[in-house]
């Protein structure tokens, strides 16, 4: 049995998740340790092609043994059969772009951490009944922190992560937290098509260690009033 709880504790307390997905298993392994090297505790892989089970169990394999401390999850999981793979093989947590009943299900049984994606108050209440403790806002570029904002009263004890076109300068996020999120998930913003193509792993590690270090200094923007200076994701 997984302690789900254990790993929202991870996750809350980094504010970020990275994502990704690529077919390549070696390249795979190259974002993930420069994720890993940047800062990253807790990482989503993508259920988004045909190798990502393989590629899955082959990130778990040298994660146990070169980066022990890190939580690995699987996103884009919609079906029950999906859950049961990826969580059989060892995965830390699982998010889903929609709500899933048999998912859910069967994330509580196994006592793995559920983040189901919602883009309307019904589907927030129904991941909240079936057990969800953080629920993925998706697409967030298109509901806006505002969004938050005006739901977050009616759910009270439910936490928010905001996924999909997050951009990932100060202010940007400094309005999501403000509005009540409390995780940031961040896929091409971060793990660029240009890191990607020219494999530039080491500007990834400074990048991710830059967002962290943001993302921990913006409390104490929000405490002290002063101007927001953004951060270059170079």
């Amino acid at each position: 049995m997984q302690n789900k709880r254990n790993v929202l504790k991870i996750i809350l307390k980094q504010q970020l998740l990275p994502l990704y997905y690529l077919n390549s298993a070696k390249e795979s392994l190259n974002i993930l340790r420069a994720l890993y090297k940047g800062g990253a505790r807790i990482v989503e892989y993508t259920n988004r092609g045909e190798p990502a089970l393989d590629n899955f169990k082959y990130l778990l394999r040298v994660k146990e043994t070169e980066m022990p401390d890190l939580q690995l999850g699987i996103g884009t999981i919609k079906t029950k059969e999906d859950a049961k793979a990826f969580i059989e093989s060892g995965a830390n947590f699982i998010v889903s772009p929609i709500v899933n009943i048999e998912v859910a299900q069967f994330a509580n049984e196994t006592g793995t951490l559920w983040i189901p994606g919602c883009m309307t108050p019904t589907e927030i209440d129904l991941a909240q009944r079936y057990g969800a403790l953080l629920v993925k806002v998706f697409p967030a570029n298109v509901l806006t922190s505002g969004f938050i904002s005006s739901i977050i009263e009616l759910f009270p004890g439910l936490l928010f992560m905001a996924t999909g076109g997050v951009e990932l300068d100060d202010e940007s996020m400094l309005n999501w937290f403000k509005s009540g999120t409390s995780v940031l998930g961040a896929g091409s913003k971060l793990i660029s098509k240009e890191i990607l193509i020219n494999k530039q792993y080491e500007l990834l590690s400074i990048n991710t260690a830059k967002l962290l270090r943001s993302i921990r200094s913006l409390p104490e923007l929000i405490a002290s009033h002063k101007g927001i200076k953004k951060v270059q994701i170079i």
